[in-house]
């Protein structure tokens, strides 16, 4: 059996777009990228109603590519409705790539010009097709690989999710194995660099953090005509001993989160409104335990001589253990209350910060860290808007850490990226 050892997801705007039209999922065992079209939001919208359409994960995992495509023509459909009812996002669109990591195979559900990968034995083989206009040139023979990066028709796809009614989703299942690394991606990496090149980028870095942030620096440096997304997952062995992973397994959602530095994409790495860690002077949980902090001073109070217990054969004895074991189990089970109604409230309040590229970011929690360097937040959505290229005014009060709604903190972020915040 086989499981994700390790994953990487990121996004970047590029250095000539403005906005990040680009949505992705990382929860393992299921993958999406989803690169929006249609000017404005409308973009941002449609690929953010296709990864959204797969975040429940896939209803029947026995049957990985129909379950796959099932989900696809749920997303199309969703905006296909919304871009008929509302002028502003009329036309919009997306394409979506999305990976499933079954016990064996990998399956893939495929619609547009964003690519799949496997990277093997120092070896990369491309896993689908591209819908778009050059790519149908060049499977008829009219048109050369060489003559298809400059063709002034290269960005026109022939299938994307919203456009029609009813899509055709394009759906593969390959075999997998142990140390086999795939590679999700939008057309903002595959346009700027190579396949020759993205095969020594990949083979020339040790975790898949360094595999993709080199991916993403690569695809800017050729330059960053588009909006830059990519997804990394290396497959083990699963141990008979060891757990795998499944779709329970709690994970972390990502939009363009900058991940942790083992690779996976949890956001580890304290937000702050300076692109850095929070302050260790700001409010704190658990405060005694702190490390580095020692404990107040206490009176040393002298213990009174030991009375012969008036129970010489052992009863009270027992009966006192009993007791003690009856109050441990009531605070184990208060505590239990406590701890589960802190997850709850955690899970519902937001803050906006940056990661550690220095976007703005979006994060579920409370922006502290207990002692044990356990964060108490996540990333929930990356904007494509860098901190540093905010007034310093607008910094201090935007990225504060105060704490707010999920809708709160969508609606400044989606602001921002569209230049309504000045």
């Amino acid at each position: 059996m086989l499981r994700v050892a390790e994953q990487y997801a990121g996004t970047d705007t590029g250095r000539q777009r403005r906005a990040n039209e680009d949505s992705l999922l990382a929860r393992a065992p299921l993958f999406v990228v989803a690169d929006g079209m249609g000017g404005a939001q409308a973009g941002e919208v449609a690929s953010r109603l296709a990864v959204e359409s797969f975040q429940s994960g896939l209803a029947d995992a026995s049957a990985p590519e129909a379950a796959l495509a099932e989900l696809t023509r749920e997303a199309n459909a969703r905006i296909h409705e919304l871009s008929h009812s509302h002028a502003e996002q009329a036309g919009m669109g997306t394409t979506l790539t999305a990976i499933y990591v079954g016990e064996r195979d990998v399956s893939i559900a495929h619609v547009g010009d964003s690519r799949a990968y496997r990277f093997r034995d120092g070896e990369l083989l491309r896993l689908t097709d591209d819908h778009s206009l050059v790519d149908e040139l060049i499977r008829q023979g009219r048109l050369t690989p060489e003559e298809a990066v400059e063709h002034p028709q290269r960005s026109v796809i022939t299938r994307a999710l919203g456009p029609e009614g009813a899509v055709e989703v394009d759906t593969r299942s390959y075999s997998a194995r142990d140390s086999d690394v795939y590679l999700l991606c939008s057309d903002g990496l595959t346009t700027m660099v190579a396949e020759d090149r993205l095969a020594d980028l990949l083979g020339g870095q040790e975790t898949l953090r360094d595999k993709g942030e080199a991916l993403i620096a690569a695809a800017n440096e050729a330059g960053g005509r588009d909006n830059i997304t990519v997804v990394l997952l290396r497959l083990e062995e699963l141990d008979a001993s060891a757990a795998p992973f499944t779709e329970e397994t709690p994970a972390v959602q990502v939009q363009g989160a900058a991940p942790s530095p083992d690779g996976s994409s949890a956001a580890s790495a304290a937000p702050s409104a300076e692109g850095a860690a929070p302050s260790a002077a700001g409010p704190a949980i658990g405060r005694e335990g702190a490390p580095g902090e020692p404990p107040p001073d206490r009176p040393v109070v002298p213990r009174r001589p030991r009375q012969p217990s008036p129970n010489a054969d052992g009863s009270g004895r027992r009966r006192h253990r009993l007791r003690r074991a009856g109050a441990l189990a009531v605070v184990v089970a208060i505590l239990a209350v406590i701890g589960a109604g802190a997850y709850v409230a955690l899970q519902s309040v937001y803050f906006i910060g940056t990661n550690d590229r220095g976007l703005v970011t979006v994060f579920r929690g409370v922006p502290y860290r207990l002692p044990g360097n356990l964060a108490l937040y996540s990333s929930h959505y990356v904007s494509g808007v860098s901190a540093a290229t905010l007034a310093p005014a607008r910094r201090r009060t935007l990225l504060d850490h105060s704490l707010r709604s999920e809708a709160n903190a969508a609606s400044l972020v989606h602001s921002l990226e569209l230049g309504q915040v000045e």
